[in-house]
């Protein structure tokens, strides 16, 4: 379902006279349906910079990126807008949205877009969001006013709210308490077992553990280990 194919990347230090700073070379792996697929790596490897390549944030200096039928790496905006939309879900470490607008439409916003009926998908919303212990009577407030452990949650649950068929995690327990942990551990589960792909970084080792079929290691994808 996602896979990459020497997939390279560089930054232009345009405060540096426009300096070239290689960051990744040779990049490649795989993710079937049903797998989940940790990076693991030091801080500053390249992790995080592999994720946003796939989600279609950072543009690759060369190479391929698979997700099902689409090569994000040569696709036009349009073509990822609709692959997030249909195909490629992703929970961020921060939440994102438009103030004012009430945390049920927040999380019920990826169902609408597709044209599910209104009721089924805020009630899917209102499912997750008690599942992950946001009080009923928050749900109607903005949840930019929320904490951040609040927040989230109501990440999490915007990104589980549609069955993506591919899913990106960027660190999805980091900070919750062991409640809240074990909901998402067992909403990562529940979509391998309906077919999803998932690449993930997860710092907590425990749920690396518990989630994760394989891991690869990025360091070795930096342009001084290709070489």
């Amino acid at each position: 379902m996602i896979r990459i194919e020497n997939l390279s990347k560089s930054f232009t230090l345009h405060n540096q006279g426009g300096a070239v700073l290689p960051v990744m070379a040779g990049a490649g792996l795989t993710v079937a349906p049903g797998e989940c697929v940790g990076l693991t790596g030091q801080s500053g490897a390249g992790k995080s910079t592999l994720m946003r390549m796939v989600w279609g944030n950072y543009l690759a200096a060369g190479g391929h990126i698979w997700v099902g039928d689409l090569d994000i790496a040569r696709a036009e905006p349009r073509q990822i807008i609709r692959l997030r939309r249909e195909t490629l879900g992703y929970v961020s470490q921060f939440l994102r949205v438009v103030p004012r607008v009430p945390t049920i439409e927040v999380v019920a916003e990826p169902l609408l877009q597709l044209g599910t009926d209104p009721a089924a998908a805020r009630a899917r919303a209102a499912d997750l969001l008690a599942r992950l212990n946001i009080p009923e009577r928050l749900w109607a407030l903005s949840p930019t006013t929320f904490s951040g452990g609040e927040q989230q949650r109501v990440n999490i649950a915007r990104g589980f709210a549609h069955p993506c068929p591919a899913l990106l995690l960027d660190e999805p327990t980091a900070s919750l308490d062991a409640v809240n942990r074990e909901v998402v551990l067992t909403l990562i589960e529940e979509a391998k077992a309906r077919g999803a792909a998932i690449l993930g970084i997860f710092h907590d080792e425990a749920a690396r553990a518990r989630v994760c079929d394989r891991l690869v290691d990025v360091t070795g994808f930096t342009p001084q280990a290709a070489a």
